[in-house]
């Protein structure tokens, strides 16, 4: 599918231009989708089924137009609706924002009534043993968030991913899917499947999780995966050393049935809400757009500041009722990442002490992994919000980006990622919004737009610098988060340090 070079102009530019015309035009539009709405419910209420085509014009550049279809409110997602027991994806629940990839979500835990039938076939197949984050793999594919993605990448899917970042789907049509989804297996269980063309998944804990059907085996080249999808083969990647160096010598690809919801037991499942989930909390607030904002850092008040000014934009071009979808990564994370508890704990905080302002902000857990691939990996979180609801993403400097891990540089220019973003094929109908550069302002004593002009006035506190500021117990300056999300960090730090300090007087002791 060719892209359009009018399509990639500068997101940047686009949003600050022509605002007046622009917000008259969005006004237009948002009162006619809220009276469609509207009409819609009475038709319901009488009991008369009718779907509605509306049209959505991309209000900050000229792409692709967003074509939903909204069907009535009493449908049930899992209700066969047609004379066939065939899925229909036209009968699925969309969203009045942005359409799936596909089409349609992909929901693949098995129904309650099936459960116990899957989990005694799933006894009788060959099993094989999937490790915490081929967990986390499992957990994304189910709930939809790689919609059109239906289980672990056959060979035909992979090499697609892999060399065009992208899926070209029955119709001709692309989606976008930048990282590789699959499962690794060695050698001796390569063996032991032999040609039964069904395996069961087992967790690390040797519980049931899946069935993969219709499953195609074929050589994991290691090094070109790396190559391609990191850029380097340098050694050191969080990723690689966790997953793929220690992996096995073949994937299996196959379409996955997942024998109940993946849940976790860590106190913080109720966040974890599937795209489903979310696009049913964003019609109940009656959202006319949804802006995501992924991190895996706490916030400060300089994302803060980024996010409300976004929703002031977007009232200002005439949306009524913008929601931020404030979307922490909860998957595998380097070591020296925050952890995700701790995380929640501070965003909680920043609720609580009226940062973000609770009623327009959603906070909810992505249960991806991290890769730390740059310009890559950030298409994969962008396209994950689609399937989603979220019609506008939100990309900082650097995103998704890491140290070189043997040089003294950035892996990735600072910069590419933005611009892959507006450029990425799959991606047309998701509005990217470019971070400004937030920093310290000195002068003012808080959190401010970095203004070229008074440079001298700004201190730029990287991650590196804040968790310092944590692990010494050190106050950073007034304003650079609030109270309540500071104290959250430094009392972690300060349980870290003490069990950093046990363990090595428990060595000392053993020595001596």
């Amino acid at each position: 599918m060719a892209l359009s070079t009018s399509n990639s102009v500068s997101i940047a530019q686009n949003f600050h231009h022509d605002l007046p015309s622009r917000a008259s035009f969005i006004r237009t539009t948002t009162l006619s989708i809220l009276k469609t709405r509207r009409r819609r419910r009475r038709r319901d209420r009488s009991g008369t089924q009718a779907h509605h085509l509306l049209v959505l014009v991309n209000p900050l550049y000229d792409s692709n137009p967003l074509t939903c279809r909204l069907p009535r409110s009493s449908f049930s997602p899992m209700q066969d609706t047609s004379s066939s027991s065939t899925y229909s994806p036209r009968a699925t629940v969309r969203s009045s924002l942005i359409e799936p990839d596909g089409g349609a979500l992909v929901e693949l835990v098995v129904p309650e009534a099936e459960r116990a039938a899957r989990r005694a076939e799933a006894s009788r197949l060959p099993a094989v043993r999937i490790g915490p984050v081929d967990l986390e793999w499992v957990h994304v594919v189910a709930d939809g968030w790689a919609s059109p993605l239906r289980g672990f990448m056959r060979e035909a899917e992979y090499l697609q991913s892999l060399h065009f970042r992208s899926l070209r789907l029955a119709d001709g049509s692309v989606v976008n899917m930048s990282l590789p989804i699959v499962l690794a297996i060695g050698d001796e269980e390569k063996e032991a499947i032999g040609k039964a063309p069904d395996v069961a998944l087992t967790s690390p804990g040797g519980d049931f999780v899946a069935i993969l059907r219709r499953i195609e085996i074929y050589k994991h080249n290691k090094e070109e995966r790396i190559a391609r999808t990191w850029g380097t083969i340098a050694p050191g990647l969080p990723y690689v050393e966790e997953v793929i160096t220690r992996a096995g010598n073949w994937l299996i690809g196959g379409d996955l049935e997942v024998l109940e919801p993946i849940k976790y037991n860590d106190g913080l499942d109720q966040y974890r809400l599937s795209p489903r989930e979310l696009r049913k909390e964003f019609d109940k607030r009656e959202a006319d757009a949804v802006f995501a904002f992924q991190l895996r850092n706490p916030v400060h008040n300089g994302h803060a500041l980024l996010m409300n000014d976004t929703r002031r934009r977007l009232l200002d071009m005439g949306y009524k009722n913008p929601i931020l979808l404030l979307h922490p990564l909860g998957g595998f994370t380097k070591a020296d990442d925050v952890p995700l508890s701790v995380r929640m704990e501070q965003h909680s905080k920043v609720l609580e002490d009226g940062v973000l302002d609770p009623k327009t902000t959603i906070v909810a857990i992505f249960p991806s992994p991290m890769h730390y691939a740059g310009p890559t990996e950030v298409q994969w979180h962008a396209k994950a919000r689609i399937n989603a609801g979220a019609n506008f993403y939100i990309v900082g400097r650097d995103p998704a980006g890491i140290s070189h891990p043997t040089e003294k540089r950035d892996l990735y220019d600072p910069d590419h990622g933005k611009k892959v973003l507006g450029m990425a094929p799959g991606l047309e109908k998701l509005n990217i919004l470019p971070f400004k550069v937030a920093a310290y302002d000195t002068v003012g004593k808080k959190m401010s737009f970095f203004d070229p002009s008074r440079a001298q006035d700004f201190l730029f506190i990287s991650g590196t610098k804040m968790r310092t500021y944590a692990r010494n117990g050190e106050n950073p300056p007034d304003g650079f988060m609030c109270p309540g999300g500071w104290n959250v960090l430094v009392n972690y730090y300060q349980r870290l340090q003490k069990e950093e300090t046990g363990k090595e007087s428990a060595v000392v002791s053993l020595k001596s």
